[in-house]
């Protein structure tokens, strides 16, 4: 099942590999077990996670002021996350099905499509997310005063647009193809012939997560390093004062974010990169077309998880977003919050660990 970068049948360069081979051992008993626990997993995925974006994007459009730039990235995030996370039940059905579609050629292109255009337009907003850190927290000169809104609107559309061109051959080549062997009309990828599957993985690789990944390393671990030699400054100096707090959480808070992408992201990538090795025969045989087989269904449903956490890692840790919050909630209050949603907002001004007063998250 190493067609990528969805879940899938086994390719047939795959299915030609393990017959060459001696004897491959009989995994029905685990292959049942990922047909059981993947589809649970995917749909609660989908729930949490679109309750959360949902949520972020509420708080986002009725609150009464104006977004800021990161909030903009942020809300990008959310909407990319949403069609994401509402195709997810499509590919617990077809998982469940033992990949058998049900919903036809046209929902097999959408719905894949969709979920390599989130691939793609998750990690690039998150760039431009480190790059609007990166500019406040590093360079003294505040950018947002050159930045203007239009201008990080114009950004995102940008990100979008040179998404959707890299999610096209997705769409072009998805086709539900039948497999008698093991009696199921599968949604495929079938590429003209090999050198197109060996370049859209070396695409998905490298720009979709190895070029963009270390800018994401380089711009927070940059931010970082600014943030500590300003309180190795501050200590130096003595002084006290509210920045000093500041800085150190937005350096926990960077350290999360940058942390829990790689975890979420890192081993779906590292499977791709092994696909790529198997399907040019570098590597092969049983333990290897099985290793990438159950590695990809389980690495797969670890980088859904990275949208459904966003909401939390991105937004709700943050104080500002916990504010806004807070204040769209009291235009449905008229006579004033219950006195434990004062406490909280309270206790977030001690537990937070928002940067500055500019940022959003």
């Amino acid at each position: 099942m190493t067609e990528t970068p969805l879940l899938s049948i086994p390719s047939s360069n795959q299915s030609e590999n393990q017959s060459n081979s001696t004897h491959c051992p009989d995994l029905n008993d685990w292959w049942d077990i990922v047909f059981y626990i993947v589809p649970k997993y995917l749909n609660a995925v989908c729930v949490i996670g679109m309750l959360g974006n949902v949520f972020v994007l509420l708080i986002y459009s009725l609150h009464k002021g104006p977004l800021k730039t990161a909030e903009i990235y942020l809300m990008n995030l959310a909407i990319a996350d949403l069609i994401f996370l509402a195709c997810l039940p499509f590919w617990a059905v077809n998982t469940s099905k033992g990949f058998n579609w049900p919903f036809g050629i046209f929902l097999c292109r959408s719905v894949s499509t969709s979920i390599v255009l989130n691939m793609y337009t998750s990690i690039y907003l998150l760039v431009a997310v480190s790059v609007d850190r990166y500019l406040t927290f590093v360079h003294t000169l505040n950018h947002r005063e050159v930045w203007s809104k239009t201008m990080t609107k114009g950004i995102c559309l940008l990100i979008w647009f040179f998404c959707i061109l890299l999610s096209v051959p997705n769409f072009m080549y998805r086709t539900v193809k039948e497999f008698s062997s093991w009696n199921i009309s599968a949604c495929y990828l079938e590429y003209p012939n090999s050198s197109w599957i060996t370049a859209e993985r070396l695409v998905f690789n490298v720009v979709g997560f190895l070029l963009p990944s270390t800018a994401i390393i380089f711009l927070n671990f940059s931010t970082i390093r600014s943030l500590k030699k300003t309180a190795r400054e501050r200590r130096a100096l003595r002084a006290k004062g509210c920045m000093g707090q500041k800085g150190m959480r937005a350096t926990r808070l960077i350290t999360t974010v940058v942390l829990t992408f790689l975890f979420c992201w890192t081993p779906y990538h590292f499977f791709v990169f092994l696909d790529l090795l198997y399907n040019t025969e570098v590597i092969k045989g049983c333990f290897w077309g099985e290793l990438i087989n159950f590695g990809q269904q389980f690495s797969y449903i670890l980088a859904t998880t990275n949208s459904c956490i966003n909401p939390v890692i991105y937004v709700f840790v943050g104080k500002y977003f916990r504010q806004k919050a807070l204040e769209v909630f009291s235009q449905f209050f008229p006579c004033g919050f219950p006195s434990r949603w004062v406490s909280f907002k309270e206790m977030s001004s001690n537990f937070s660990m928002s940067t500055v007063k500019n940022d959003s998250t």
